[in-house]
Formats: C-alpha cells, sequence, structure tokens
C-alpha cells in the first residue's frame, strides 16, 4: 500500500529528500506523498526510509490504498523502466 503523511507532520523537510521515487513532496499544509509513485522503497530499500527517519512518526499506511508487494513491485519496474 501507498504510504500517507499525517496531519501530525511537522514539516521538517527530512522525509522529501529520503524518497527515491521522488514521492513525496510539500502540500498546502504538510508533506504528502503521490500515491501513484510511492512503493514504500520497495526495489530501492527493505524499508520505507521516509518512515525511517521521521522524528514525529506520521508517515503510516494509506488504509484507502491496499497494496501487495507484487503491486509495489510492478509500480517499482514501471517508475524505473527495468523489465520483470
Amino acid at each position: 500500500m501507498a504510504l500517507l503523511i499525517t496531519e501530525e507532520c511537522i514539516n521538517c523537510d527530512v522525509c522529501e529528500a529520503e524518497c527515491p521515487n521522488t514521492a513525496i513532496a510539500p502540500g498546502e499544509e504538510i508533506y504528502v506523498i503521490d500515491p501513484l509513485c510511492c512503493t514504500e522503497c520497495v526495489g530501492h530499500y527493505d524499508t520505507p526510509q521516509c518512515v525511517e527517519v521521521c522524528p514525529v512518526e506520521c508517515i503510516v499506511p494509506d488504509p484507502e490504498r491496499r497494496e501487495t508487494p507484487e503491486q509495489l513491485e510492478a509500480r517499482y519496474r514501471a517508475l524505473t523502466g527495468e523489465a520483470l
């Protein structure tokens, strides 16, 4: 599933630079994650890097975007152009 940044975000900027898919960007009030680009770092790292660096633990699985590891892997391949 894609990740979601909650209202607890303090706009510290650390998550944006850690995202290998450039899925994180400043929103109107808090940072936001583009679910079409988020792979939870599948294909890049073993764990989501934004979650690892977030000082307030405000990045959670998006309950409206349940996805399997296979779906995340397919998105990674589509985003990077890597063949199956």
